[in-house]
């Protein structure tokens, strides 16, 4: 959302229309069923993520338009032979906000008003980095004058009473923003466009035998070991480079595989895809109901003591997460119960080194601990964040081991543990809350010591296990 984004590109003010030749796909609001298949192409056979032998440009030369293919080799691994959008690592994130000057193709706008090739663009629309509004969000309180001048003309109803794109939808209705999948889309003047110029990477997707990483494949769904390093469905900038996207390539399937649950992007394990909408509705049922069984293996730095561990969790949308070991009215009910805990040894360096594990400076490194746990309750981050409150933080967890550590130097230092220090006025608990969270490091670009081990359901008639965790070590008979 434009209210999220520090920095902030808004294009001149309006100029009068130029308008194109008919036939050019032009965008608006989609209606609900075009929402359900966002992310496909509405020509027969033509997906989203299928192999493409080019993307057409309007008012483009054939020498501009290089190919886009894609093809599984005979040992899974999924080879993409087109300039990628970026670097296979991460830039520093960077989102433009335009609104369009004048009617024209949204790739030829873009590319020219931010002096990116169009091949860049391309790219960054088959990657779903680039979203629109008919209408101009409202600009955050960072914006500058200039910015909020071009919002309030744009917005004019006046303005808005000359635009037949918008008859019959409301300001609120017309500033939702959804993802541009066409290269050939029109936009008319007025159009807000979010564009990703950076979108976050998972080159991992690139590394992977996906067909060993196939558990089980049934008419319904498919149960895949999932990566770590590797995102399950997507994120805002990213569609293409995801667990569903790779696994669906790779079983040659007509029809995208479908997330049906969530795994951080540093945890691996077992991961259920729904080849149908009935049973992705049928599976988000049983979550709801409690009747999906997951348990997980953790590598922790110090012994997680056996038995139940409940903690509160702040309903905040945003990482690190916080939870306190008291109640607290609002605060979501995190659950797990471990089963087992033993001692096994710290990683050694090859395999830190192979699997790119972060140091996060943890004083005693002999020893760690793999613990069984049954999940009971499903939050985000929970597993990681419940551990590292206990002072039992997940081995190469950057984000929370050193808060952990930090609780170790200073038990104060949480106020949200037991041991906390009174705070006297509301804004010395805010102060105190803002201290803690920059206790927390960032989020792991690669693999923690975490894994979703197993997952059943219909009281366990449907049962899968993943293959061992990155931290045992096979050994050669």
């Amino acid at each position: 959302m434009l209210a999220s984004c520090v920095a902030a590109s808004i294009s001149s003010a309006l100029v009068s229309r130029s308008f194109w030749a008919a036939g050019r796909r032009t965008l608006s609001a989609p209606t609900s069923s075009a929402l359900r298949n966002c992310r496909r192409r509405s020509r027969k056979k033509d997906h989203w993520w299928a192999p493409k032998a080019k993307i057409v440009l309007p008012r483009a030369s054939e020498a501009n338009v290089i190919p886009t293919e894609r093809r599984a080799s005979a040992d899974g691994h999924t080879e993409y032979s087109r300039l990628l959008p970026c670097p296979s690592h991460n830039m520093v994130p960077r989102i433009e906000h335009l609104v369009v000057s004048e009617d024209g193709n949204v790739l030829d706008y873009i590319s020219k008003a931010l002096r990116l090739p169009s091949k860049y663009v391309a790219d960054l629309i088959q990657f779903g980095a680039i979203h629109y509004a008919l209408v101009c969000p409202k600009p955050p309180p960072t914006a500058t004058p200039e910015q909020v001048k071009i919002y309030r003309e744009v917005t004019e109803p006046s303005v808005l009473q000359r635009r037949s794109s918008l008859k019959g939808k409301t300001v609120r209705e017309a500033q939702k923003t959804y993802r541009i999948a066409d290269a050939n889309a029109f936009v008319e003047a007025g159009t807000y466009l979010r564009v990703h110029v950076h979108p976050k990477r998972f080159p991992r997707c690139y590394e992977i035998d996906w067909k060993s990483r196939i558990i089980a494949v049934t008419d319904s769904y498919v149960v895949l070991d999932k990566p770590a390093a590797t995102s399950v469905g997507g994120s805002s900038d990213n569609i293409e480079e995801t667990c569903a996207t790779f696994a669906s390539r790779f079983l040659g399937l007509d029809t995208p595989l479908k997330t049906t649950h969530q795994i951080d992007n540093c945890t691996e394990g077992c991961l259920v895809l729904a080849k149908t909408k009935e049973f992705c509705s049928v599976f988000h049922g049983m979550i709801r109901e409690k009747q999906v069984k997951k348990l997980y293996l953790a590598l922790t730095a110090e012994p997680v003591p056996t038995g139940l561990i409940s903690h509160y969790m702040r309903p905040v949308n945003l990482a690190p997460r916080l939870v306190s070991r008291e109640f607290i009215e609002g605060w979501h009910l995190c659950q797990l119960e471990v089963l087992e805990c033993k001692e096994v040894p710290w990683p050694n360096t090859d395999v830190v080194k192979t699997h790119k594990i972060e140091d996060c400076e943890w004083p005693s490194k002999k020893t760690a601990y793999e613990c069984k746990i049954n999940l009971l309750t499903g939050k985000t981050h929970q597993v990681r964040a419940q551990l590292a409150a206990i002072g039992t933080p997940i081995i190469g967890d950057l984000m929370y081991m050193p808060a952990a550590l930090a609780a170790i130097s200073n038990p104060l230092i949480n106020p949200f543990d037991k041991q906390r220090k009174e705070c006297s006025s509301d804004g010395d608990k805010l102060a105190a809350v803002v201290e803690w969270i920059s206790c927390h490091g960032k989020e792991p670009n690669s693999a923690i010591g975490l894994q979703a081990s197993q997952i059943s359901w219909n009281d366990g008639n449907c049962s899968y296990e993943a293959g061992p965790p990155w931290w045992i070590v096979k050994k050669l008979i």
